[in-house]
């Protein structure tokens, strides 16, 4: 699959939308990755998670954890990919929390995946909770960096897209000034590649 393959998919499923946005960090922005609408064709899901496979395959991996909800299908389908097993967090009182049984061992290698990373607040919880576990995270790897680069897991992290995309304090939110009411979306057609150049594919 190449870059351009990948940047017509997301375009074609139509996963990057516009309008006025909270997000699940608390901020604001006019752009958001709903990947869940690529994530509902199977045949894509698996393309996408074969090749973002490749930058992990030899890093020993025993167990892909992704949060609820976005991290569930990549999670299965990554682990399916790395013939592993594949489990997701939920919260519990407010708390990821490993539930349905689901248990991680001393020394465990574990990949944590997500869909799109803004913030990193929900993989850094889970990072956490394979930690206080006795489990070891190998890498982090997730659809879409969304955060310029400025997260970092102090583990490896793997994309297969990196999108420099503005986010808002409510209270500095310029979408909130114009009273735009939130989820007011569209779809840009040229706004994939207008904002994803190939160059900037990892």
């Amino acid at each position: 699959m190449t870059d351009e393959d990948i940047l017509k998919l997301f375009y074609e499923t139509g996963v990057l939308k516009t309008g006025h946005f909270l997000l699940t960090s608390g901020r604001h922005s006019d752009k958001y990755m709903q990947c869940a609408q690529l994530l509902q064709y199977p045949k894509s899901t698996e393309q996408v998670c074969a090749k973002l496979a490749e930058n992990v395959k030899d890093l020993g991996i025993q167990t892909v954890i992704g949060p609820a909800m976005g991290g569930i299908i990549i999670s299965y389908e990554m682990g399916r990919q790395l013939n592993t097993r594949a489990i997701f967090t939920e919260r519990e009182e407010g708390k990821m929390a490993l539930r349905r049984g689901f248990t991680v061992k001393p020394g465990e290698r574990i990949l944590v995946v997500e869909d799109v990373v803004t913030t990193g607040g929900s993989v850094k919880e889970v990072i956490s909770l394979i930690k206080e576990l006795g489990g070891e995270v190998a890498a982090v790897a997730a659809l879409v960096d969304r955060s310029g680069g400025k997260v970092d897991f102090g583990v490896p992290a793997h994309y297969l897209l990196k999108l420099q995309v503005e986010s808002y304090a409510p209270e500095e939110c310029p979408l909130c000034k114009k009273k735009l009411t939130y989820n007011k979306t569209r779809q840009s057609k040229k706004i994939i590649s207008a904002l994803i150049p190939p160059s900037r594919i990892i």
